[in-house]
């Protein structure tokens, strides 16, 4: 046996390589990192290929070991060349995500040391941090102190834990959901339908409230049909309104809502996955105005602090409901059971594993203080009206609503032809050009494109540079139509 252990430990320590094997591979990544760094304003933002990918395939995982040019080159090759490339700034599709250098810092030291941040116990210093994070996070938007929250994967999680928290906190039961109310957006994000589900709440009533000409829920047409379901001996019980749509940008009307919900008794939820950090600039305070109102609030760092994919947050006013949702108990964590005045995060949403997803967080807030996150934030709103106002100077472009925060919508109408089909290959013709990329979407059966600014690396220039080419595009479908 002793033999057999031996044999083993050695083939094992591959596992654990020396100070020279860490030193050379680190070189080997950085300069691959450095190359995509220097090289990142000449690289696409969206390539096709015809292989799409496919030779990740032809080395499959196996017992020997491997070579790490030829890794990085497939890699390359087959990851960071083909489809979008999120990281430029050109991205203006979607709702950008982000990717900061000093973060990947933050992901490095937290996969080194591993340290484990779902419970208090096992790293108090790590729950303390993250716990600090969501205090600062609580105290932009107004949140009191006895209010708690939970780092999270992203919006999807996050949108999730608060519906549940909600639900719990008004004790809906099964027996209950065919006379629960629930009011929504069209314009909601589908992740909010997508937790409806998974929170087995799919037989409540869904009501999706009427929206104004600038796609924000109708506050009078809400409560006018609050009222309506309390008088047919309905329950109404959740109000889920944005703070930034996908498609449009549009920010419903917080301070009106909240006050609905007060009177009415209703849990208000607010996904602000793509506009809640824009408080920490003087136009995003603006329109954000009442979501302090809200019981419950959803944030992504991976958009509006510019983080790396994989960041979110939750908040929940009080803290408590968080908890008494998400705790579970077991044998095997008494040790992990001891009192403590800081709540962990295994016991504030369904994760008991999880990444250190703090450190990420709080080494570029440190290293570089708030002033850029601010004035980027602020920078990407200007640009999307810059943007909105040059394409007035456009022949034949027909303007969504005016930008709130940094989505601006638009479709060119042809002279002749259908706008819809013209508009379909206008947006493929600007990313089959892979210099920027816009995405579209579908508004009152309108085809229609749009530009998202989000990205910290789209400056003036992107947003002439794309205004160049969208000109291009239309003189060129122009003489092919």
């Amino acid at each position: 046996m002793i033999a057999t252990i031996k044999r083993l430990e050695k083939i094992a320590l591959l596992l654990e390589p020396d100070a020279v094997y860490r030193s050379q591979t680190i070189e080997k990544v950085i300069s691959y990192s450095e190359n995509f760094l220097e090289n990142i304003d000449n690289l696409p933002s969206y390539k096709f290929t015809e292989h799409k990918g496919i030779g990740i395939y032809n080395s499959p995982i196996q017992d020997e070991t491997g070579n790490l040019e030829e890794l990085l080159q497939s890699l390359k090759e087959n990851v960071d060349t083909p489809g979008l490339n999120p990281a430029s700034k050109g991205h203006l599709g979607f709702i950008p995500g982000g990717g900061i250098f000093h973060s990947a810092l933050g992901d490095y030291l937290a996969a080194i040391t591993n340290r484990y941040a779902g419970v208090f116990f096992a790293s108090p210093g790590a729950v303390h941090m993250e716990n600090m994070l969501l205090q600062w996070m609580a105290s932009i938007i107004g949140y009191p102190v006895t209010s708690g929250g939970n780092l999270t994967s992203g919006g999807s999680i996050a949108n999730l834990i608060g519906i549940v928290t909600a639900r719990d906190a008004f004790h809906i039961k099964a027996k209950d959901l065919e006379k629960t109310v629930i009011y929504l957006s069209e314009q909601g994000h589908h992740s909010i339908d997508k937790a409806i589900r998974i929170a087995g709440l799919n037989e409540c009533i869904k009501r999706y409230v009427p929206l104004d000409d600038r796609y924000r829920i109708n506050a009078q047409e809400l409560e006018n049909t609050i009222c309506s379901d309390r008088k047919t001996g309905l329950n109404p019980w959740l109000i889920v309104a944005s703070a930034g749509t996908t498609d449009v940008g549009a920010v419903d009307p917080l301070m009106e809502i909240g006050a609905i919900a007060e009177t009415y008794n209703l849990w208000f939820h607010v996904d602000a996955a793509y506009g809640g950090f824009f408080m920490l600039c003087d136009s995003g305070k603006a329109v954000l105005q009442g979501l302090d109102k809200s019981d419950s609030i959803v944030m992504d760092p991976h958009k509006g602090l510019f983080i790396p994919y994989g960041s979110g947050a939750v908040l929940v006013k009080n803290k408590m409901q968080l908890l008494e949702s998400h705790h579970y108990q077991a044998n095997y964590m008494q040790d992990a059971s001891t009192s403590s005045d800081e709540l962990s995060p295994g016991d504030l949403s369904p994760e008991l594993s999880k990444h250190f997803r703090g450190l990420r967080l709080w080494l570029p807030l440190k290293l570089i203080g708030l002033a850029p996150f601010s004035a980027a934030l602020e920078e990407k709103i200007q640009l999307a009206r810059y943007f909105y106002e040059k394409l007035k100077e456009i022949e034949g472009i027909e303007l969504g609503p005016y930008p709130e925060l940094s989505v601006v919508t638009f479709r060119y109408i042809p002279r002749s032809g259908d706008a819809n089909d013209i508009n379909k290959k206008l947006v493929n013709e600007i990313q089959q050009d892979g210099k920027v990329f816009l995405s579209s979407t579908m508004l009152d059966g309108n085809f229609t494109i749009r530009l998202a600014v989000l990205s910290f690396r789209t400056h003036l220039d992107t947003i002439d540079l794309t205004l160049d080419i969208l000109k291009g595009k239309i003189e060129k479908l122009k003489t092919t139509n």
